[in-house]
């Protein structure tokens, strides 16, 4: 359709019928009508005056006024941040802290805490994580951790085992925790860990995804703020990537996680003690998620489920910007896209299901209109809907009917400006503002479908793929856990007992593994419909540009349609093999 109105116009142009200048439509009278074909144009003018152009109208002028409420609350959260910076807002611990483990009996002191790493078919990242926990530094006594494995992949199942079983021979205190009837994805496994009989003796539960490589004093700098805050339920850390320059689709993300942590969560924890819980690097008291309702499989998003219960207990959160947990970035865009819609179409699912909640809740009529308007509409629904709707819909149809043309700073000046906002937080990542501002418009496709998916409750609305991880550690991360390896094969002893069986069993494996020949995986370009119907209507309307002489409008359906055209040729980031 998009190529036939663009023929339409080209034979117009050809023919010298150029009604529309400066801002106003010319249309000639029945006298100058030379011919049928003159005549359907004509008949088409008149048609697009009357009817469509005002519909365009309409809704463009909607969808920028949501795009400026939008751009009014980055602005809001921006000056907060710069507020927090100036003022040096942080976090402080109420109290002592914890006495030295050193003296004798004085491991008293500390709680006892749970550490849970959930994970399903994690095969290039288990074993770095497992060691990253084990590492932590705590009272062996007052610790426990639950390796949580939901992998269907029997040989995968016995080298999580091989890895637990190593480190319990250390003096660890690590159970491994396998479900046979994988039901509630990762909600389910963690429902079904907490309901272990020895989980009353702990006090908070700290959980890392399978991909999360925590510092040793990670507890040590978290627990200490929930002594003598009674009020506190959750503490959360900042992530930090390994492989954020890996290529160009890393960059971006990091852009967008960079702005999400240090002004949206760092802005939320300080001013109203609420957001949304990361669901890893965290920190929980266990109270709290048992007077909330625990672990519930009813979306795919359950760190934010049991945030917004948690805060519509009375439940308070604080975030700490300066403790950063390592883990990885989606490297490829298949699986970015996968990721991005699970986490756009859980928030609407969710939106549906406590909207009745926390209406009836007990909390303040100002926490209420954040958690409905800011929270969920603002953040989670208008975003993706302007997005899309403005700049990848609106915007080349426009080019078609040009009395509803959208204004300059609509499409330049205040998209610009809100990208160098986000830039912000990651100042070396400012080479890249161009490319980011064209990659959101991309992504909103995904972002929108996601939307309506949970919102309406469609069948993606409840899917959940596990990312696909690459294992990638830090150089000086490697080296440090080689080194810690080493010292601990020549200083100490492991005690083997009846798991040398097991163990063998595992070496055997792992040397079968090895030798089996590996056929080279094959790396494939997928193809991505939406993106490139996208890309062909965009490039399509930059051309109709050309006859009007819209510059501006030109080069941003170009550069936009071009950046279609690569995602949908997946051509940015890596290929899945």
């Amino acid at each position: 359709m998009a190529l036939s109105f663009l023929a339409f116009e080209v034979v117009a142009h050809l023919n010298g019928w150029h009604y529309f200048q400066s801002n106003s439509l010319h249309i000639p009278h029945t006298s100058e009508i030379k011919g049928w074909f003159h005549s359907v144009y004509v008949a088409w003018l008149e048609f697009r005056v009357d009817y469509i152009a005002p519909a365009i109208l309409s809704l463009s002028n909607f969808c920028v006024a949501l795009f400026l409420i939008q751009s009014a609350d980055r602005l809001l959260l921006c000056l907060g941040c710069f507020w927090i910076k100036y003022k040096k807002i942080k976090p402080k611990i109420e109290g002592e802290t914890f006495k030295s483990p050193d003296v004798e009996g004085s491991g008293c002191d500390y709680p006892m805490v749970l550490v849970q790493i959930p994970m399903c078919n994690e095969r290039e990242v288990y074993e770095q994580s497992i060691s990253a926990v084990c590492q932590l530094d705590w009272p062996k006594e007052r610790l426990l951790i639950q390796v949580l494995d939901d992998s269907d992949n029997e040989s995968i199942q016995w080298l999580i085992q091989g890895e637990v079983s190593k480190w319990s021979q250390k003096g660890v205190n690590i159970i491994y925790r396998h479900r046979l009837v994988r039901t509630g994805y990762k909600a389910g496994n963690l429902k079904s860990a907490m309901n272990c009989d020895y989980v009353k003796d702990y006090e908070y539960v700290a959980i890392f995804d399978a991909d999360f490589q925590p510092n040793p004093d990670f507890l040590k700098l978290a627990v200490p703020h929930f002594k003598d805050n009674p009020e506190l339920g959750l503490v959360q850390a900042r992530w930090a990537f390994v492989n954020k320059d890996e290529n160009l689709l890393t960059r971006l993300q990091n852009i967008n996680l960079c702005f999400h942590f240090e002004v949206e969560q760092q802005v939320n924890g300080v001013f109203l003690n609420f957001f949304g819980f990361n669901g890893t690097a965290g920190v929980w008291r266990i109270k709290a998620l048992e007077e909330s309702g625990g672990w519930l499989e009813r979306t795919t998003v359950e760190d934010m489920d049991i945030a917004v219960r948690a805060h519509l207990n009375g439940w308070k959160f604080i975030f700490l910007n300066d403790v950063k947990v390592l883990c990885e970035l989606p490297e490829s865009y298949e699986a970015y896209k996968k990721q991005q819609h699970r986490w756009h179409s859980g928030p609407m699912h969710l939106f549906r299901l406590c909207l009745p909640a926390i209406v009836t809740s007990k909390i303040t009529m100002w926490k209420k209109a954040n958690l409905i308007l800011l929270f969920f509409l603002l953040r989670k629904l208008i975003l993706p809907f302007y997005s899309f709707t403005l700049f990848c819909i609106i915007l080349p149809l426009t080019m078609f009917v040009p009395e509803a043309e959208l204004p300059i700073w609509v499409i330049c000046y205040v998209p610009v400006f809100m990208s160098f906002m986000n830039i912000l937080p990651s100042p070396r990542s400012f080479p890249f503002i161009v490319p980011y501002l064209l990659f959101e418009n991309t992504m909103s496709v995904t972002k929108f479908n996601a939307m309506v998916s949970g919102l309406f409750q469609l069948g993606s609305s409840y899917e959940w793929v596990v990312t696909k991880k690459a294992g990638r550690s830090s150089e000086s991360d490697l080296l440090a856990v080689e080194e810690k390896e080493t010292k601990a094969m020549n200083h100490q002893q492991l005690v083997r007992g009846t798991s040398d069986s097991g163990l063998s069993e595992l070496s055997k494996l792992r040397e079968q593994q090895e030798a089996a020949p590996k056929p080279p995986a094959k790396k494939m370009n997928k193809i991505f419909k939406k993106e490139l119907a996208l890309a062909f209507l965009l490039l399509t309307a930059a051309v109709r540009s050309l006859l009007s002489a819209q510059g501006v409008h030109f080069y941003f359906l170009l550069f936009q349609g071009v950046t279609f055209l690569l995602v949908g040729l997946d051509l940015i980031g890596e290929q899945m093999s």
